[in-house]
Parts: C-alpha cells; sequence; structure tokens
C-alpha cells in the first residue's frame, strides 16, 4: 500500500492488497456511533456545534462523548468548564466528564498549564488523535462528537482513515467564502467515502431583542443552496446569541439553549 493512499479504494488504479486502516478500540471502550464535526475553515463554530450536539443527546438518555481532535486550538474543555488534568494508568487515560457526565477528552487535559502553546509537526499531532482513541477508556459510548480542526489536512485525513466514522455534519457561515470552502471538506468526505449526514449554518441571523426581525449579519443564508448542491439535508440554521456566547466563556455551554440544534438532534437519533 502506497504512503500516499487516500483509503478510497474505489479510484485506484494501484495492485495493492486492501487493507482495513482503522485502528481498534481498547477492551474498556465501546462506541456505537461516531460522528465528525467539521468545516474547510476555522471560525465558524465547530467546537460550539460539536458541544451542543453531545449536550442534545446526553440530555436524551445517550452515553455521550467529545474527542477533542483540534490538537492546537482545543477550546472543548473550557467550554464545559473543565480545568483539571486527565488521570490515568499503565494501561490508558480516563476522559474527564462534564456537569451532565458528557466524557471528554483534549490535549489541555494533558497540560499543566492550558494556557501553553501545542507547537507540534503533523504526524505527532495526528499521533496523539490516534491515541485519544486507542489509548482512552471511553467506556460505553452511545454517540461520540469529534471536534474536528479546520481544513483538510493531517487530523482531517487520519481521523476518516484510522476511525470508523459513521457520518460527518459540516458547520458553515453565511459567507460567500465559506461556501467553496465547504464544498472542499464535501468532496473529501466523498473522496474518502465518508457520509454526510448534513449542514449546520452558525451565525445564519441575530434576532432583534426588541421587535424579534431577524437580521441577515453575514449576508442572506446559502445554507438551502449550497445543502441542495451537495445532496444533503439543512440540519440547522443557528442565530448569534449573546447568551450562548457568554455561556460557553463560563464554561456552562450545558445551559445553552438552541432550538434548531435540537432538530439537528432529531434527524442525527433517526438516522
Amino acid at each position: 500500500m502506497s504512503e500516499n493512499c487516500s483509503g478510497n479504494c474505489s479510484s485506484c488504479s494501484s495492485k495493492c492488497e486492501s487493507k482495513d486502516l482503522h485502528i481498534p478500540l481498547n477492551q474498556y471502550s465501546n462506541v456505537k456511533k461516531v460522528i465528525g464535526v467539521v468545516s474547510g475553515k476555522g471560525g465558524v463554530g465547530k467546537s460550539l456545534v460539536t458541544s451542543l450536539l453531545a449536550t442534545a443527546m446526553k440530555t436524551r438518555g445517550y452515553n455521550t462523548a467529545i474527542m477533542d481532535a483540534d490538537i492546537t486550538g482545543p477550546s472543548i474543555p473550557k467550554a464545559f468548564g473543565i480545568h483539571e488534568m486527565a488521570k490515568g494508568n499503565e494501561e490508558c487515560l480516563f476522559p474527564a466528564e462534564s456537569k451532565l457526565g458528557t466524557k471528554i477528552m483534549s490535549v489541555n487535559l494533558l497540560l499543566e498549564d492550558e494556557e501553553k502553546p501545542v507547537v507540534w509537526r503533523g504526524p505527532v499531532i495526528s499521533g496523539m488523535v490516534q491515541q485519544f482513541w486507542s489509548n482512552v477508556a471511553w467506556g460505553d459510548v452511545d454517540y461520540m462528537f469529534i471536534d474536528m480542526p479546520p481544513g483538510t489536512g493531517d487530523v482531517t485525513l487520519t481521523v476518516f482513515q484510522s476511525l470508523k466514522i459513521d457520518g460527518i455534519v459540516i458547520v458553515t457561515t453565511p459567507q460567500d467564502l465559506v461556501k467553496m470552502i465547504v464544498k472542499k471538506a464535501s468532496n473529501m468526505a466523498q473522496l474518502m467515502n465518508i457520509p454526510i449526514i448534513g449542514i449546520v449554518e452558525n451565525m445564519s441571523y441575530l434576532e432583534c431583542p426588541d421587535c424579534k426581525k431577524k437580521i441577515s449579519v453575514f449576508g442572506e443564508s446559502k445554507a438551502d443552496e449550497i445543502a441542495k448542491e451537495l445532496g444533503v439535508p439543512v440540519l440547522a440554521k443557528m442565530g448569534i446569541n449573546p447568551a450562548t456566547a457568554n455561556l460557553v466563556d463560563k464554561g456552562s455551554v450545558e445551559l445553552a439553549e438552541d432550538k434548531s440544534i435540537l432538530e439537528a438532534a432529531d434527524y442525527i437519533e433517526k438516522l
């Protein structure tokens, strides 16, 4: 097998034997569904969408977990108010748990100083993501959400190849530039035979607190147009909510309320 293998055998002319590149879980983990939250660029709200989806599924009685695969820009622990270091033994690491019981693993839980930068090259970062999958005792998990870094680089390739992903949620915002970037992420997923569950448009509008009129701060929504081109549903159109931003800053994202994300959770639950 070539070191440049994309994992997509259907379009490959090489004569190598097909191999399963998926890394097995350890004996202490049983993860049923794995959903990646991706986008082609940063700043669109992947971590927020990941946090809200995991919380929505947790409040429905499912065992949920979040793998923070954004190694150089981790934000999941802070959103959930988790600041202590992860514990472990000679065999494995143990994920931290949020107030509601969502299991979380992030590189920030392995650093003595959470503000210390992670200055690693791509292969080391990819190796850390693989260890989060194989060396963490996740226990029984119904839904694991993976908060992916922006772009279509090493980590995204590692996750798509090494982990048994059931599907991805693509996060976007209304700008035209993001539309092009979303298609890059979509094309990568299709190239590697990863199902696209749907699209979440963040910062879709701002609701006036007085008249309740929806203001398109970043331009008119592009979600329906993009979804039609990709042949996938729009799972949610999330508005700009200062209250949610305040809760994230306080480490209380689990208290945030967003009706559109609940609709997205409905769709995922029915799959």
